[in-house]
């Protein structure tokens, strides 16, 4: 069996604009307010540039007693946020992009795509489906959660 890259796509909308949206997911600390119950807690390992969750930075995620260790390889404010997975998930070369695209609604688009290798051949699939349905429920948290501090009505589901 191969271990051929795999890759998902996940797409939310939210009303919110996409500096709301940037500063919700580049928040290490904050995850564990708007991605509850799927990430109670959330903390800097390490700061990136610029501070505190820039490029270099490491977070690390999760519920008890399962944790991810996330690197930022990518950090360019109301556009996109990208991570490399550094503990966890059966899986090598992890690539988790978020890109940010306004609306003419004055919302935003919410694009996050993951892909990796499996660790263990035969996974590929079971490892996709889990982890793209895991991003879809973070994807519209971030959507709702943006959308409710910003004081208008939430998006469409």
């Amino acid at each position: 069996m191969s271990s051929r890259r795999r890759v998902f796509v996940v797409t939310e909308t939210s009303g919110a604009s996409p500096s709301v949206v940037f500063d919700l997911l580049a928040d290490g600390e904050g995850w564990s307010r708007w991605a509850g119950p799927l990430v109670s807690r959330s903390r800097w390992e390490r700061e990136g540039m610029p501070a505190p969750g820039g490029v270099g930075a490491i977070r690390r995620l999760g519920r008890p007693p399962l944790y991810v260790r996330e690197e930022i390889v990518e950090y360019v404010p109301g556009q996109r946020h990208a991570y490399r997975m550094r503990s966890a998930l059966p899986v090598r070369d992890y690539l988790g992009t978020v890109d940010l695209s306004p609306l003419d609604s004055g919302g935003t688009q919410i694009v996050w795509q993951g892909s990796f290798v499996p660790l263990i051949p035969g996974t590929g699939a079971v490892v996709v489906v889990g982890v793209r349905l895991f991003v879809a429920r973070l994807a519209h948290r971030l959507a709702k959660v943006a959308i409710a501090g910003t004081g208008t009505s939430s998006p469409a589901t």
